[in-house]
């Protein structure tokens, strides 16, 4: 499945700043495809001021008078709600799991909010085959509904896009890195004549887990093997010219 497999439907919708805040959070992830089952009246103006530069999902969106009708083409449909009951679902996943659910599966699938007051009703939420929650403090555990699209919508876009690491992100060293680094450090050393006696052994056990804890990047891995290195390489040049 991807991201253009993915369609959102707002179910009752009331306010027009929501929908179009939705839509702009539904394009920061790759997200195109919305349905709207039975809104109130809407705002155009309110819906495209929210909505910035995401207008086209906005004017590319269907309206359906039922739910049954919004669903049809959907192979999956998926229920976002926080309330569980007799009536309701009695198992729901978080975001990330759901979106991982859904990476291999196959055809359109159908992400259902509810409205803004009162979420979906039993009867909605009985035509989804899975129901889905996301994790919040007791003590105010609703989420605005754009919040709650965008929240969905960066879990998805993680599970079933292929994410390119930007210039300058932060990517920790792996094992076998840390491992090198440790071993080129300590080589380091024993250029220098560090180890006059036992103990190379027990340092690179040392330096491999506090680079370990340290959480060390790639570059700043490089970076310090690169130092050591051209200590070693100095000290060399010293004694060479002496």
């Amino acid at each position: 499945m991807t991201l253009s497999d993915i369609i959102i439907v707002l179910v009752r919708p009331e306010e027009s700043g929501n929908v179009g805040a939705v839509c702009r959070a539904m394009k920061n992830c790759g997200l195109s495809r919305l349905r709207l089952v039975n809104p109130a009246e809407l705002h155009e103006g309110t819906i495209r001021a929210r909505a910035v530069h995401a207008e086209d999902v906005w004017l590319n969106a269907g309206r359906f008078a039922s739910l049954e009708e919004a669903i049809a083409d959907c192979s999956l449909v998926i229920g976002t709600t926080r309330r569980r009951g007799h009536k309701r679902k009695s198992v729901t996943t978080p975001p990330d799991e759901a979106a991982l659910f859904l990476k291999n599966r196959e055809g359109n699938a159908a992400l259902l909010f509810g409205n803004e007051r009162t979420g979906l009703e039993d009867r909605e939420l009985a035509v989804c085959s899975l129901a889905s929650h996301i994790p919040a403090s007791n003590a105010f555990p609703s989420f605005n509904l754009s919040h709650a699209v965008q929240i969905y919508g960066y879990e998805l876009f993680k599970a079933l896009s292929d994410v390119q690491f930007v210039a300058g992100q932060w990517t920790p060293m792996s094992k076998g890195q840390i491992d090198v680094l440790a071993h080129s450090v300590t080589n380091a050393l024993e250029s220098l004549g560090f180890y006059k006696q036992r103990g190379r052994d027990y340092q690179e056990r040392f330096f491999r887990d506090v680079f370990s804890r340290a959480g060390l990047s790639e570059q700043e891995g490089g970076y310090m093997a690169d130092i050591f290195t051209k200590a070693a390489r100095l000290a060399m040049n010293a004694r060479t010219a002496e």
